[in-house]
């Protein structure tokens, strides 16, 4: 997500960073770019004005111009005024009320709402242990109700069984009396969309809020319709109260003007993104972590929350355990192959590393995708459980016969037993220095550089293999870009 502005912004801010002082008008210059890269991501214009001249009037104070690093205090003011552009800080549902708690989600028709509905009953159900309740309000669209009871089915959540021939205002009052009488924390409206706001579709709603009195009203806006969502949002903040936005499609979104405008032109905050069409693919919108992502920064927090909903505790016991007494076999290779997999891949953890947007290109430019883990996987599982266990075994006639059963060539499962020699070496290396208690403790002597050299030294020439280190993934190899080069 916002791409296009991020490698534009990146450009601009580089520039600034490569001088050792600043003059007013090398800021005035780079604000110029920034309001062209922001109107380009379809930003609103009256958002724009205010943002640039916020930041200029900032950057050009002689406590900037005059420090030491001059570039990083402009990129620094740049990503709060983002973040605060964005919202400032995260916003939760509200469910401080009692049971049950009313979420009406609104929106036009196919923004995503039901979709939407159904992720976040999911996410209140499994992180805070919600019963949740969801009913479909939409009584137009053919087989609406049962695209939510569907959706119901895969997320383990209740819907509200479809009678036919009520209203929306009906089905809602009988919602709330099964919600009562179940116990539910949580009753969800998904209400009705239409092709374009119209005064009917404002006083269903209105109908249906002052029957079920919502805690919260979500808008849902599908963030690749651009300025259009922005109309969109001004169109519901004049006749709907809403509490906050969720904006669908934000992984397919390079430009980043619906998100950017959002919070300026409702008042309200963005309390979700969707990023995928999987209905665990959403996420509670961070306006730092967004705007360091826009910048460049990364977004460290995001890869080690990935990390914790990939991670099986088992698993991870396990490879420590291994890892204490210098082990590392084809297993333990493919383990740790399968959770990059969950985490979202290489090109989602690349885009969520600082300093790695790079790299990201790189992979893009060589056609590097998530299949190269695939056919990893596939190579590690044509090899017998005896050649997993000891790769040493692996000769020429395995490697012709492993390379059959996996559809891939010789040279690609030579890589893969290359990968894992380097790995296992680095395992026994973290043996010698004491296991892990001994290298965390070299840690606090001088970092990572100190306990394991080159594991901090940056990206060298020739893109994603030009001895870049990915940390945390268990002491990946520096050639990794080489290993994986084929697809």
């Amino acid at each position: 997500m916002f791409d296009s502005l991020s490698d534009r912004l990146s450009g601009v801010f580089d520039r600034l960073r490569g001088r050792g002082a600043l003059s007013e008008e090398d800021v005035r210059a780079a604000m110029r770019e920034v309001r062209i890269a922001l109107l380009e991501a379809d930003v609103a214009l009256p958002v724009v004005r205010r943002f640039v001249d916020g930041v200029t009037e900032q950057a050009i104070g002689q406590q900037v111009l005059r420090s030491v690093t001059p570039g990083q205090q402009v990129v620094k003011i740049v990503h709060d005024a983002l973040a605060d552009m964005l919202g400032g800080g995260t916003a939760d549902l509200d469910l401080a009320a009692t049971p049950p708690v009313v979420i009406m989600m609104v929106g036009l028709q196919g923004s995503g709402k039901t979709t939407s509905t159904a992720k976040i009953a999911k996410l209140l159900k499994e992180k805070q242990g919600k019963k949740v309740l969801m009913a479909s309000l939409d009584v137009n669209r053919p087989a609406a109700q049962e695209q939510l009871a569907v959706l119901g089915t895969q997320v383990g959540v209740a819907t509200l069984p479809i009678v036919a021939g009520q209203t929306p205002v009906e089905i809602a009052t009988r919602a709330l009396h099964a919600a009562k009488l179940q116990a539910v924390d949580v009753l969800m409206l998904d209400t009705a969309g239409r092709l374009h706001v119209d005064q009917a579709l404002m006083d269903e709603m209105k109908a249906v809020s002052a029957i079920s009195t919502p805690r919260e009203t979500l808008l849902v806006v599908d963030s690749l319709t651009g300025q259009d969502a922005v109309n969109v949002a001004q169109n519901f903040t004049a006749q709907v109260p809403l509490t906050g936005v969720v904006l669908t499609r934000m992984d397919g979104d390079a430009r980043g003007g619906a998100a950017l405008s959002m919070r300026a032109v409702t008042g309200q905050p963005i309390k979700f993104a969707g990023t995928g069409e999987k209905l665990d693919a959403i996420e509670a919108f961070d306006p730092q972590r967004v705007a360091g992502r826009i910048l460049g920064m990364g977004d460290i927090v995001s890869i080690v929350e990935k990390a914790a909903a990939a991670v099986n505790a088992d698993e991870a016991d396990r490879l420590a355990q291994r890892m204490a007494k210098g082990e590392f076999d084809m297993n333990d290779l493919r383990t740790q192959l399968r959770q990059m997999q969950r985490m979202g891949g290489l090109g989602a953890l690349a885009g969520l590393m600082p300093g790695m947007k790079k790299a990201k290109q790189a992979m893009a430019n060589s056609g590097m995708d998530d299949r190269v883990l695939l056919h990893m996987d596939a190579i590690i599982g044509s090899m017998t459980p005896k050649e997993r266990a000891k790769p040493e075994l692996l000769n020429a006639k395995r490697k012709i016969r492993v390379a059959k059963g996996s559809g891939t060539q010789v040279q690609d499962v030579n890589k893969i037993i290359k990968m894992h020699q380097e790995m296992a070496r680095a395992m026994k290396q973290i043996r010698k220095m004491g296991g892990l208690k001994g290298l965390a403790a070299m840690f606090g002597k001088g970092g990572m550089g100190a306990a394991m050299p080159g594991l901090d030294q940056p990206m060298g020439p020739g893109g994603l293999g030009g001895g870049m280190k990915l940390p945390g993934l268990g002491g990946m190899p520096s050639n990794l870009g080489d290993l994986l080069k084929r697809k």
